[in-house]
């Protein structure tokens, strides 16, 4: 949210510079994330002066340029070479002198220098008013009047004000805080100062010709609707002032009459409607829900089907607008509109929405209809709105204003112990100041009693209902860096389960982190075309909005959006680990499973003088998860190929029907809807189950052998559906003492093999704690192995 550092000066008497008072607003829970200084033109006239033409002559080599000497307030005349055709001498203009940059409505901006212009010296410009950004004319330089002041910059001649747009990063809860007025309360209270409100005092009706009657018949979801009609307006472009004032905060003006809804919209928090009176038909306004299915075209000119819990304001013939969301598409004021009825209302946030996300329409209305509005401003906002109307558009107040309001929404009681609030911000806060700081946020006070108060919080702030509310209301005023960290600190000591659950995570954490691969954490909120399974699929009652619907069945998708983003900001080589949950929905319960992710993508070695690029492969992954494995101290698990619609292609490593964990290509189909374009590898553990298992591992410690191993290589023919893991398994069942490891060094397959056929080249590792193996043992040992694989594997030993 944006906020004008000059518009809260009329609310509330600043003397800090805005840098300070960015710190300020972040101290007091207003989280300043950005301080920009903006210009009311381009460039602001800096460095440009007013000046008096002392004289003006011909120039001698140019019969359209003037040669004149021009007292900018300086200790010197300066010699100006000018090619406009009314500068004369005895005028007051616009100077830029040598050094300053101009900045013109076309082309890029320059600086001025001291040069030589068909043989005459020039030491600066007379300015026209498309050259410094003051207007489109170029027909001449600007003449000013006498009352300009020579040597003056002229930023100050023409009032050029900068102004400073501080970036809030405004939390759901603080609604009350959507607006250059609530912005305003909360310094005021941080400043013990008042709050100046604009006068309506001025507002009257003129007559009555143009009463418009309304009808609430649904009080739950409108608790309060107040309206005016004026007439004999003019729709036509804004002044100036109200422009700047839209276009600082980063709206665009449209005409006069909606620039105010806008205007009033930021300035007090109250969302405004003005609907073209004359399209109203039957001088009737309905405040209602229509029937399903009930067709209506929006202002974006979208054909939107109504469901029956959609608030809708309506005439006699039909819907006009979306309570709070948005307008119809002849709701609107026009160039040709003279009558306005003037909407000002206090809509259920719950029902608005509802609304908003079923439609899934985001306005700067439905933003604060959300949140919760003032249910007590909407008369003020409404005389605000209709008094600028009568300024800048002219017209008449025809009606009296129609406030329906059946039940009014009392303020919030809540009860306040002094001791309570103490113990919980944890500091002896004297109760003077406490009182002090609950008076300055606008609380009042009902009853009190030496320990407790009584108050009744305005019904705007929807977020203090509670004791703990009004704690942390006195906390943040207060000042958080007010409260001393204590000098002791008492712990207990707690035994939990070994393996420790975040130790463990911690561990392979730092294995990946020291291998080059960097942590990424996604949201757990995600798009619902990335679901596979429907049956299984964790919706969101009300999203925020149609990307962030369900929750992630997969780790997958929300870490590819992070490469892709990566990618597109020329970061390609990308090695990624996240720990997180998936969700699912089974059997009408919710299941939380935690898993780990990895994922490579790019150069596995980037490019260098002494070497080329390398692409990372499905090997540079399984070397990365038999890391994991292994740093586990998981054994005995069986592997077996997957191709499915998660994986291109890889492996997965398991015991029994449980997946310890799946890797491989992620397919074209995924990486398109993540917008990818480069291979993607990645593997999904279940974490909780390697957990588990490893607590279930005995930890047995073993003095380092005595013995030497020895290796044996076999180089064999297989059929080509025979698999490493099951000669790997057949050699453990032939010998399991001597037998320490089995690994694959070479694999072959071409032209030169029989048909069907594959090269498997494996070594054997063997060793006896106990002694010195002997060549005999070794010899018998591998008999048995060839036999074995021949037997079971159809294997032919290549010697």
């Amino acid at each position: 949210m944006k906020i004008s550092y000059n518009w809260l000066k009329q609310f509330v008497q600043i003397t800090q510079t805005p840098q300070e008072l960015s710190l300020i607003l972040t101290n007091i829970g207003l989280e300043v994330e950005s301080l920009d200084r903006v210009q009311p033109i381009v460039g602001g006239l800096e460095g440009l002066v007013i000046g008096e033409v002392i004289t003006c002559v011909q120039h001698p080599n140019a019969d359209r340029l003037r040669v004149t000497t021009v007292n900018a307030g300086g200790t010197e005349l300066l010699q100006i070479v000018c090619g406009a055709p009314n500068v004369a001498a005895g005028q007051r203009v616009v100077v830029a002198p040598v050094g300053a940059t101009v900045f013109p409505n076309e082309g890029e901006p320059f600086k001025i220098n001291k040069s030589k212009i068909r043989g005459e010296v020039s030491e600066g410009m007379l300015c026209a008013e498309d050259e410094i950004g003051l207007g489109g004319s170029h027909a001449g330089i600007i003449v000013l009047g006498d009352d300009a002041v020579i040597g003056i910059p002229a930023r100050d001649y023409f009032k050029m004000e900068d102004d400073f747009v501080f970036e809030i990063g405004l939390t759901p809860n603080r609604a009350d805080a959507a607006s250059h007025l609530g912005v305003a309360r909360d310094l005021a209270a941080f400043f013990k100062s008042a709050v100046s409100l604009p006068d309506v005092s001025l507002f009257h009706t003129t007559n009555e010709d143009l009463p418009i009657h309304v009808t609430v018949e649904d009080s739950v979801a409108c608790p309060r609707y107040s309206s005016v009609t004026i007439s004999g307006i003019t729709v036509k472009p804004s002044p100036e002032w109200l422009q700047d004032k839209l276009k600082v905060i980063g709206l665009r003006p449209i005409n006069n009459i909606v620039d105010i809804t806008n205007y009033v919209l930021h300035d007090l928090g109250q969302p405004l409607h003005a609907f073209d009176a004359d399209t109203i038909k039957g001088r009737q306004v309905f405040v209602k829900k229509c029937v399903e299915g009930t067709p209506f075209i929006t202002l974006d000119g979208v054909e939107r089907q109504l469901s029956a819990d959609d608030l809708m304001i309506c005439d006699a013939e039909g819907p006009m607008t979306i309570a709070g969301v948005y307008g119809g598409k002849d709701s609107g004021v026009s160039e040709g509109t003279t009558t306005v009825f003037l909407e000002s209302a206090y809509f259920n946030s719950v029902s608005v929405r509802k609304t908003s996300k079923r439609f899934g329409l985001k306005t700067d209305a439905s933003f604060r209809y959300e949140r919760g509005t003032d249910p007590e401003i909407t008369v003020f906002a409404l005389k605000r709105a209709a008094l600028l109307i009568q300024e800048l558009a002219g017209g008449e107040i025809s009606s009296q204003i129609s406030d329906l309001y059946p039940e009014p929404i009392s303020p919030f009681a809540v009860e306040v112990n002094y001791a309570n609030i103490q113990r919980l911000i944890g500091v002896q806060i004297p109760v003077l100041e406490i009182r002090s700081i609950i008076s300055a946020l606008g609380i009042g006070i009902t009853s009190e009693t030496e320990e407790s108060l009584v108050l009744e919080v305005p019904a705007y702030r929807v977020d203090v209902t509670r004791e703990c509310d009004i704690t942390e209301e006195v906390l943040r005023l207060y000042g958080y860096n007010n409260i001393e960290i204590p000098s002791k600190v008492n712990a207990s000591l707690s035994y939990g389960s070994k393996p420790n659950k975040e130790q463990t995570q911690h561990a392979i954490a730092d294995m990946l982190t020291a291998n080059g691969y960097l942590e990424i954490w996604c949201n757990s909120l995600t798009k619902g075309v990335y679901s596979k399974n429907e049956d299984e699929v964790v919706r969101i009652l009300n999203p925020l909005s149609s990307d962030l619907n369900v929750m992630r069945q997969s780790l997958l998708m929300p870490a590819l959006e992070s490469v892709a983003y990566n990618q597109n900001r020329k970061l390609t080589d990308l090695k990624f680990y996240e720990y997180g949950k998936t969700y699912h929905l089974i059997d009408g319960k919710y299941v939380e499973r935690q898993r780990l992710l990895l994922m490579l993508s790019g150069s596995n070695l980037s490019e260098q003088w002494n070497q080329k690029s390398t692409p990372v492969s499905f090997y540079n992954l399984k070397a990365a998860v038999d890391a994991i494995i292994g740093r586990l101290g998981l054994t005995n698990y069986q592997t077996d190929e997957v191709s499915n619609e998660n994986f291109a292609f890889g492996l997965k490593y398991y015991r029994g029907d449980k997946v310890l964990v799946t890797f491989g290509a992620a397919t074209a189909a995924d990486r398109k809807k993540a917008d990818v374009d480069k291979d993607v590898y990645y593997a999904d553990f279940d974490w909780a189950l390697l957990l588990d298992l490893v607590r279930k591992n005995k930890i047995v410690n073993k003095d380092v052998p005595k013995y030497p191993s020895v290796r044996r290589d076999l180089s064999m023919l297989v059929d080509q559906s025979v698999t490493f893991d099951e000669l790997k398994t057949i050699a453990f069942k032939t010998e399991k003492k001597l037998i320490k490891q089995v690994q694959i060094f070479d694999v072959y397959v071409g032209n030169k093999l029989p048909e069907g056929k594959k090269s498997y080249a494996l070594n054997f590792t063997l060793q006896d704690e106990e002694q010195t193996l002997t060549d005999k043992q070794i010899d018998a040992v591998m008999q048995k192995i060839i036999y074995n694989l021949a037997q079971t594997a159809k294997a032919e030993i290549r010697m």
